[in-house]
């Protein structure tokens, strides 16, 4: 397996210290881009969505606990591969969301931030799992 760098363009600063599974609608966070970026936040402000990579620096994964588990350990969901589901616990920890809603605890490196194009990252056939929706519903 191979190995990469990056580098981080920004940090998120939120109140949120550790992880967790659920509410993240009701947390507002902020986005500090590092000078040297900075300008290239320019034209970012006519998008209404933005698609933000970040590296989860406090995930730990452990093959034997995390490559197959129920979601957010909850009994009532199925058994199910790490990378069937969106847990921050992952052999390669990048999260990815599409924000006015950003769910990254303080200080997560921030690793890019691209517009939101629906013609790119809009799918609308789209089939889930009946657990996707009802684990959901207390995400937000």
């Amino acid at each position: 397996m191979r190995s990469f760098s990056v580098q981080e363009i920004g940090e998120v600063q939120s109140p949120v210290l550790e992880g967790k599974d659920e509410n993240w609608g009701e947390v507002i966070s902020e986005i500090l881009i590092y000078p040297p970026f900075q300008e290239g936040l320019l034209g970012l402000e006519n998008f209404s969505y933005v698609i933000i990579l970040f590296y989860m620096h406090k995930s730990s994964f452990q093959m034997k606990e995390h490559l197959i588990r129920r979601p957010q350990d909850r009994e009532d969901m199925p058994l199910t591969g790490i990378f069937a589901q969106r847990a921050k616990h992952r052999p390669t920890p990048i999260g990815s969301t599409a924000v006015r809603i950003l769910d990254a605890i303080h200080e997560t490196p921030v690793l890019d931030i691209k517009p939101y194009f629906p013609a790119f990252d809009h799918v609308s056939d789209i089939q889930v799992p009946d657990w996707v929706d009802y684990l959901m519903k207390q995400y937000f």
